[in-house]
């Protein structure tokens, strides 16, 4: 994919990326190891026009990460012990993201089982669910605002790249969001987007009630 056609995709709206993004590849160079995952589910999420958005309520010092140029990664931390990835789009400042559920090892499987640290885990549940993914890439709140390389991550020093999204979208499902409370749970928002009879794609599940996200 040449340089314009990668930039032309992430200037998208995160809710007409999203399907570009599966079949990607994402990648990290962390601590000296090299992991390359085949990216096969998603969210978008869409700023203040989106109820489930972090940035829904506006721009605070936590979600500050999503109103940066597209090609950001903003990561963030939930639940007290899980960081998650979002590969911010669109235009600087609209907070247009999409979440990175879901995905296959496609190189760097030691690492990857050391960070997940269940060695005896199905391979194809390895990176199956945000904070798994986002484990096995060896993501932490350091690597907010790191920009994406196109291509894949290479030293010095920690890095991100994505490579290989589908100028015309493979065949694909969508419903809605898992885990996200109130409307923007809803069918209204049928904002997550997966490769069917992949096995790495996690299980839909209605959002426990609780405060919406802030």
């Amino acid at each position: 994919m040449t340089d314009s056609n990668h930039e032309g995709l992430l200037s998208l709206r995160s809710v007409d990326l999203a399907a570009h993004l599966l079949g990607a590849r994402v990648s990290s160079h962390i601590d000296g190891q090299l992991v390359i995952v085949r990216v096969t589910e998603v969210e978008a999420y869409d700023g203040s026009s989106d109820p489930g958005s972090h940035a829904y309520r506006g721009r605070t010092a936590r979600n500050s990460g999503l109103f940066g140029a597209p090609g950001t990664a903003y990561v963030y931390f939930t639940y007290g012990m899980h960081f998650c990835l979002n590969v911010v789009c669109g235009a600087e400042g609209a907070a247009s993201a999409v979440l990175l559920r879901a995905g296959e090892v496609i190189s760097g499987r030691e690492a990857v089982l050391e960070r997940r640290g269940h060695p005896r885990t199905a391979e194809s549940k390895l990176l199956s669910g945000p904070a798994r993914l986002a484990q096995g890439l060896g993501l932490t709140l350091a690597n907010n605002l790191s920009t994406f390389r196109e291509g894949t991550a290479q030293p010095p020093g920690p890095s991100l790249g994505l490579e290989g999204l589908a100028e015309d979208p493979l065949d694909h499902q969508r419903g809605p969001r898992t885990g996200v409370s109130g409307r923007g749970g809803s069918d209204e928002f049928p904002w997550r987007f997966w490769l069917p009879g992949e096995l790495s794609v996690s299980a839909y599940r209605k959002a426990a009630l609780r405060k919406p996200r802030v």
